[in-house]
């Protein structure tokens, strides 16, 4: 598939350390003003392997904002007004089986909700629409993902459901053993909005998740040490890095999956009901269909 060198079509949302690599050229910071409010930060736009590719940093530029606090809607609008329509995550998660050693990377297939106070659709105020999350990750983006990491000396992953919390606290023992009776497999506090909005977005999203250490439920979770975890984060943030640059490597392709058009038949307000001022601010997203 041919592309403009100047498109962005491939976002990618993590920590900023994500694009803190060399290979990442002409590099210029784009401020983006969105209906929701400011997303977490000025997106990064540089080059890599000869795509123009959108960075964002999850928690803002020093990790300011708690997951609680970040504005979901925003982020997601900023990357969909940029033209993104491949957005890979890169996520830390705690493990809740023994199979997920830190420093092992997942690709998960599912999501379990368990967060309480956030905001997951654009929708609202004068309009309704209902897409399809049974499959929460694009299929695509998680295989040519998959096929990235194999490439890292990473322990890889397959399949698996995310169990998004609330935090900022980590699970309680009893909520922790809970899960893992349940058949849960990585615990983490931010995808499930953004797969939500991406998917509301038709965006493909797909998940690195980043194992660094047991959830409580382990019996060596106490003996884990700050510069532990510090050593396991560093040496994660290199692996993403390295995944990311290969599955940009891979994009574009063809989008023959449901994400590519979630909202064909989801919105079910009639057209001429839906407020101007909602038609207006949602039009980057709603635009081809109202």
């Amino acid at each position: 598939m041919s592309e403009h060198p100047s498109e962005i079509r491939i976002g990618v949302v993590g920590g900023s350390g994500l694009y803190e690599m060399e290979a990442l050229t002409d590099r210029e910071t784009v401020t983006v003003e969105t209906p929701f409010g400011p997303p977490s930060s000025s997106y990064m736009v540089g080059t890599l392997n000869g795509r123009r590719v959108a960075f964002l940093a999850r928690h803002g530029q020093g990790h300011r904002l708690m997951p609680s606090e970040l504005n979901f809607r925003a982020n997601i609008y900023g990357f969909k007004s940029l033209g993104v329509e491949w957005l890979l995550s890169a996520s830390a998660v705690g493990s809740l089986q023994e199979r997920y050693r830190p420093l092992d990377l997942v690709i998960p297939d599912q999501l379990l909700d368990r967060t309480r106070s956030r905001v997951s659709t654009f929708f609202g105020g004068g309009i309704v629409a209902h897409v399809g999350f049974a499959h929460p990750f694009c299929p695509i983006l998680s295989d040519i993902a998959g096929v990235a990491a194999d490439g890292t000396e990473a322990r890889v992953h397959r399949g698996g459901t995310y169990v998004c919390m609330e935090g900022p606290q980590f699970s309680t023992l009893a909520e922790s053993n809970l899960y893992r009776s349940w058949g849960m497999d990585i615990i983490g506090m931010t995808n499930l909005q953004e797969a939500k909005l991406a998917r509301e977005a038709e965006i493909c999203y797909t998940t690195l998740a980043l194992v660094t250490d047991y959830d409580c439920w382990h019996e060596d979770h106490d003996n884990v040490t700050v510069e532990m975890i510090i050593k396991i984060l560093t040496k994660n943030a290199a692996t993403a890095q390295q995944v990311v640059s290969a599955a940009v490597a891979s994009l574009p392709v063809e989008r023959g999956c449901e994400c590519a058009s979630a909202l064909g038949s989801a919105i079910i307000t009639r057209p001429e009901l839906i407020p101007p001022d909602v038609k207006r601010d949602l039009a980057p997203i709603i635009g081809k269909y109202v």
